[in-house]
């Protein structure tokens, strides 16, 4: 049976490339994202490299294009077998500093950050609880651990913001109540590190390639039975080269 996979702001970058993953293994991957002719563009490159890919408008700010998403899904799939809540933002405000924030901002960031996620996964929870073992993954952040943003040995430490960090430790602690509460299903809940990744969230300024990135996400959507459920995992800072592992909350 064909896994089904929906990948919430897909259309470049991370999300793009977890969905081409997703796809090499056989899976028809959704493509969530709120631009309609950025997401079929999306969609219709990765069909043309021969995956099942179709785009699904999505906006994870907006009700009524995750309600008009689930209803699509559950019309013609009646299931879903992965969720991977990718879609995301960063905003800052002057130097970057708490002191400097404005709290606008803050709600600009958790509005897609968290509240979205939130939403799209209890929308989509019932097509989730009709697959055999589904998988969720929300798309987090190594910024969001609180040891490594206090810790003056850790590489993280030199950072000093309030509105993406700060999103980031809310989804990591969503990602483990959700965890708690699936923790008798065969639903999986876990958060990804894809690490400091090159894309246009950051300018290109960073080191690791999406599809290094992408494969965390997938390490994630494609556990075992045995594997674990509500743990914040990916690319280790703290290490040489591309390893992967549990970071701290």
């Amino acid at each position: 049976m064909t896994q089904i996979a929906l990948i919430t702001g897909a259309n470049r970058g991370i999300g793009l490339a977890t969905a081409r993953a997703l796809g090499s293994l056989g899976m028809t991957v959704l493509v969530g994202a709120r631009d309609e002719g950025r997401g079929r563009a999306a969609a219709t490159s990765l069909a043309a490299e021969g995956l099942d890919a179709r785009f699904v408008r999505l906006d994870v700010t907006d009700a009524a294009t995750i309600q008009a998403a689930v209803d699509l899904v559950a019309a013609e799939f009646g299931r879903l077998d992965v969720l991977v809540n990718n879609a995301g933002i960063v905003r800052a405000d002057g130097t970057g500093e708490p002191s400097a924030t404005i709290v606008g901002t803050i709600h600009e960031v958790f509005e897609t950050n968290v509240y979205g996620v939130v939403a799209v996964t209890n929308a989509f929870l019932p097509l989730l609880r009709q697959a055999p073992a589904a998988r969720i993954v929300n798309v987090s952040s190594e910024v969001g651990s609180i040891t490594s943003l206090t810790d003056p040995a850790s590489p993280l430490y030199v950072l000093t913001s309030v509105p993406y960090p700060a999103s980031k430790a809310a989804l990591n602690m969503i990602t483990a109540m959700y965890a708690k509460e699936l923790r008798d299903t065969a639903i999986k809940v876990n958060a990804a590190n894809p690490g400091y990744t090159k894309t246009d969230f950051n300018q290109n300024a960073g080191f690791r390639t999406p599809e290094q990135a992408a494969l965390v996400n997938v390490h994630l959507a494609t556990l075992p039975a045995d594997g674990p459920s509500g743990v914040l995992w990916g690319h280790l800072i703290t290490l040489d080269g591309d390893q992967n592992g549990v970071l701290p909350w």
